[in-house]
């Protein structure tokens, strides 16, 4: 068996790129379905709406959900900028289709102030992204 290789010697096989990407984009995909669930109900959240602006919790809402995508496409290599300026296009995006899912919800509408609010906090929520997983990458690399 002088030519046979044993099977500890074999070099470990790293994941495809595309299943390390799916990897790291998960959580913004499940918040995603979250966010279509959630606006595939007639009347979503009563307790919330009735105590505060629809408007803030788009804001609020999609800020986390933009902050989730920047942190996902930052580990796939976009670099940490290019993924905050995608995120937050993705994000003015699927606000709008968000916005016209709503279409064919019984008791819902659509509304462009809802999607301007969709996109102000997909902005922020990229903004404050970008600051954090910058200040956090910059400690990561002097603790190394």
């Amino acid at each position: 068996m002088s030519g046979a290789i044993s099977p500890d010697a074999s070099p470990t096989v790293p994941p495809p790129r595309w299943w390390q990407a799916l990897y790291w984009l998960l959580p913004a995909i499940a918040y995603a379905g979250l966010i279509f669930y959630v606006s595939s109900q007639p009347n979503p959240l009563p307790i919330l709406t009735t105590r505060m602006s629809d408007k803030l919790l788009h804001l609020v809402e999609y800020a986390a959900f933009v902050a989730v995508v920047t942190w996902g496409l930052s580990h796939v290599g976009l670099g940490l900028g290019r993924a905050a300026r995608w995120a937050a296009l993705f994000g003015s995006i699927y606000g709008a289709t968000d916005e016209f899912h709503q279409r064919f919800v019984p008791h819902r509408s659509p509304e462009v102030a809802d999607w301007v609010a969709d996109t102000t906090g997909a902005a922020l929520g990229a903004l404050l992204a970008w600051l954090v997983l910058r200040r956090w990458m910059a400690r990561a690399s002097i603790r190394r």
